[in-house]
C-alpha cells in the first residue's frame, strides 16, 4: 500500500502515526512546500517573544520520520491531484502515485485590497514558520510594528511582538478583540491585559491605505490617522487551500467536505485538519473548525479508515484553547442562535458565558477562570440536561458534586 500526504501540520502527523499504528510494513510519503522538519504552528508567536527556542519549534523529534519510515519531499509544491491515474503532480513537473491521499493542505492568510499595499519586504502574514524568522530580521526594540486583524493570528502575533519591538498597534474593524469567538464581556479583560502589556488598539476603523516607497512606512486608517511602520502583519483571516483538491472532483464549500471518517466524495482521496469543513457534532453542520488538537485527531481518524481499522474518532466541535501574557481563554460550541438561554457571570478580570438550548450546555466562553473547562465540556459533549445537576453553571461552588452519583464515577474514571 502506497500512502500519501500533502502537508506536513498536525493533520500529517495524525495520519503518520494512525498509519504506522495499524500498517507497518507500507509506503508514506509526505510531500510539503515548507523546508522545515513539522513543527508547533501554535509556538510561532513564543519563538519571536524569545521565550521558545528553534529547537523547541518541533512537533515531533528529530529522528520522527526516521523512526516512521516516511520518505518526505519537503520544499515541494503539489500543483494537482490526478483522482484517475492516482497521482501527485509537483510544481517541478514531477508526479507522485498513491493508494490513498490525505489533503492536509491547511490555509492560506487572506490580504484584504488596501491602497498601496503590494509586496514590500516589510509585509508579512502570521502562519508559518518562515514568516517568524523574516520578521525577527526587522525586530529590535525600536521597531514599530502594525498589526491588522484582532482575531486569535493577530493577537498572537501582538503578544509575540510586543515584548521585543518598541511599538504595537492592532487595527480592527470589529469593536472588540476576537470578535469571532468572544463577546463585549469575554474581550474587555483580554483587551485590557494586552493593553497592560503595551499593545494599543484601533477599533472599529479599518486600514484605508499606506504610504511607501520601498517598504511600508505608515498604515493610514480611514478616519485620517497615521501610524508610523517598520513591520507590518496582516492578520485580518485565512482561506482553506482548496483549489488543487477542487480541480480533482473533491467537493468543498469554504473547506472540503469530509464525513465522520475524513473521506471526501472522491475515492480513496481524504482530507484532515484546517482544510476541511467536518460535522460540528454539537449543531450537526458542516462547518471550519480550525483548531490544532483536531486537525490531529482527524488526521489520526483518516489513517484508520484507510487501513479499514476501527477508532474511537467521536467527531469534533468548535473549541479554543488560548491565552495571552498569562491570561487563558477557553471558547467552545455555539455562541449565539435562536431559541437560546444565556447565562453569565463575571468579575475581577473574569468572564464567564454559557449558551443553553433545551436544557442542554451547548456553548461557553470562559476568561481568566477556566478550571472547570473540563467538566462543561463533558457536558456538552454527552449532552446531560442541566436539570439533572444540583448545582448552576455559574455558581461558585459547581463542580462535580452537581453530578448524579452514577454521572460522577463515569466522569472521574474516564
Amino acid at each position: 500500500m502506497n500512502y500519501v500526504i500533502i502537508g506536513n501540520s498536525a493533520a500529517a502527523v495524525g495520519c503518520i502515526e494512525g498509519l504506522r499504528k495499524n500498517d507497518t510494513k507500507a509506503s508514506i510519503t509526505v510531500i510539503s512546500d515548507e523546508v522545515h522538519h513539522v513543527y508547533s504552528r501554535p509556538l510561532i508567536s513564543y519563538y519571536l517573544a524569545g521565550t521558545v527556542t528553534h529547537e523547541n519549534m518541533v512537533y515531533r523529534k528529530a529522528d520522527f520520520y526516521e523512526k516512521m519510515n516516511v520518505k518526505t519531499m519537503l520544499g515541494s509544491k503539489a500543483t494537482a491531484i490526478d483522482a484517475k491515474k492516482k497521482a501527485v503532480t509537483l510544481e517541478n513537473g514531477e508526479t507522485v502515485g498513491y493508494d490513498k491521499l490525505l489533503i492536509a493542505t491547511g490555509s492560506s492568510a487572506f490580504v484584504p485590497p488596501i491602497d498601496g499595499l503590494d509586496k514590500q519586504n516589510n509585509v508579512f502574514t502570521f502562519l508559518k514558520y518562515d514568516s517568524a524568522l523574516d520578521i525577527e530580521k526587522l525586530i529590535d526594540k525600536d521597531a514599530k510594528v502594525v498589526i491588522v486583524g484582532a482575531g486569535l493570528i493577530g493577537l498572537k502575533a501582538a503578544e509575540g511582538l510586543a515584548p521585543v519591538s518598541g511599538s504595537v498597534h492592532v487595527v480592527e474593524m470589529a469593536d472588540r478583540v476576537l470578535p469571532m469567538i468572544l463577546d463585549e464581556q469575554g474581550a474587555a479583560p483580554v483587551q485590557a491585559k494586552m493593553q497592560e502589556n503595551g499593545v494599543t488598539f484601533h477599533l472599529g476603523i479599518t486600514a484605508q491605505k499606506v504610504v511607501d516607497k520601498d517598504r511600508v512606512e505608515k498604515v493610514v486608517l480611514k478616519d485620517g490617522t497615521e501610524i508610523a511602520c517598520d513591520v507590518l502583519v496582516m492578520a485580518v483571516g485565512v482561506r482553506p487551500n482548496v483549489a488543487e483538491a477542487m480541480a480533482a472532483g473533491v467537493k468543498a464549500n469554504r473547506g472540503i467536505l469530509v464525513d465522520e471518517n475524513m473521506r471526501t466524495n472522491v475515492d480513496d482521496i481524504y482530507a484532515a485538519g484546517d482544510v476541511t469543513e467536518a460535522v460540528d457534532v454539537t449543531t450537526g453542520e458542516h462547518k471550519i473548525m480550525a483548531l490544532w488538537p483536531n486537525a490531529y485527531l482527524q488526521g489520526r481518524a483518516a489513517a484508520y479508515d484507510m487501513c479499514s481499522a476501527e477508532h474511537d474518532f467521536d467527531g469534533v466541535f468548535p473549541m479554543n484553547a488560548v491565552g495571552f501574557f498569562g491570561l487563558p481563554i477557553i471558547t467552545a460550541g455555539v455562541q449565539d442562535g435562536e431559541d437560546m438561554q444565556v447565562l453569565s457571570t463575571g468579575e475581577n478580570g473574569e468572564s464567564k458565558r454559557f449558551i443553553v438550548k433545551d436544557d442542554i450546555l451547548v456553548g461557553m466562553i470562559l476568561v481568566g477562570d477556566v478550571d472547570r473547562a473540563g467538566i462543561y465540556t463533558y457536558l456538552m459533549s454527552e449532552k446531560i440536561p442541566l436539570s439533572t445537576l444540583t448545582k448552576k453553571l455559574t455558581d461558585d461552588d459547581f463542580g462535580l458534586m452537581a453530578f448524579e452519583e452514577e454521572q460522577r464515577n463515569e466522569r472521574l474514571s474516564s
